[in-house]
């Protein structure tokens, strides 16, 4: 455990900021299951919006070192690739 003030305060900030970004990590999750829902019903332009819509979400979580560049960057690719076979079904 923490002894000097600084060690204390600095407990305080790791816990406040864990749970902010889990809260973030969340949303972001949140996002992309939109977006496979879209894909997994079938529906194209529907899929298409979610995604332009999860994209600057994912985008914003990689400055804020929520998430890693290529983590995402595999991600959207993914996710347009499956809404791409969609459109060509």
């Amino acid at each position: 455990m923490a002894n000097s003030p600084q060690a204390k305060k600095r407990a305080r900030q790791n816990e406040k900021n864990r749970k902010h970004n889990a809260s973030l990590r969340s949303m972001a999750r949140t996002y992309v299951k939109k977006v496979q829902a879209k894909i997994s019903a079938g529906s194209y332009e529907e899929a298409q919006a979610a995604l332009q819509q999860a994209q600057p979400i994912l985008d914003s979580m990689v400055n804020k070192g929520i998430f890693a560049k290529n983590k995402v960057a595999r991600q959207k690719s993914r996710l347009n690739a499956r809404i791409k076979a969609l459109k060509s079904a």
